[in-house]
């Protein structure tokens, strides 16, 4: 329990991007001496005879290698959308979560029973 304590204090940032059964947790962690690094979850949802569980992996990207990383995932990625899938529309999935939620709480609030 005390392990979970001092893991929430060297936490200096989060960003959750839920898909489907997934949810990706990109969170910015501090070191004793005060270095970062980046800790990147994938949490799956699995269901069993009694509920659920979650299934986790987790990666650690240190400072010295963020840019490597970023260039060999963005060339990945661009890959997929301009050789593979060049038709394919992208922008479809660029709906914001938070977005949707508050434009369907506004459409509610517009409804009038009578």
């Amino acid at each position: 329990m005390e392990e979970n304590k001092d893991s929430d204090k060297n936490e200096i940032f989060s960003k959750r991007v839920r898909a489907g059964k997934r949810t990706y947790f990109f969170d910015v962690k501090a070191t004793r001496s005060n270095d970062y690094y980046l800790t990147i979850t994938e949490s799956k949802r699995k269901y069993k005879d009694d509920g659920f569980t979650y299934e986790k992996h987790k990666i650690f990207l240190y400072k010295e290698d963020f840019n490597k990383f970023m260039e060999a995932f963005g060339s990945a990625v661009n890959h997929v959308k301009t050789e593979l899938l060049p038709e394919f529309d992208f922008d479809q999935f660029d709906n914001n979560e938070d977005e949707v939620l508050a434009e369907s709480s506004a459409e509610e609030s517009d409804l009038k029973w009578d």
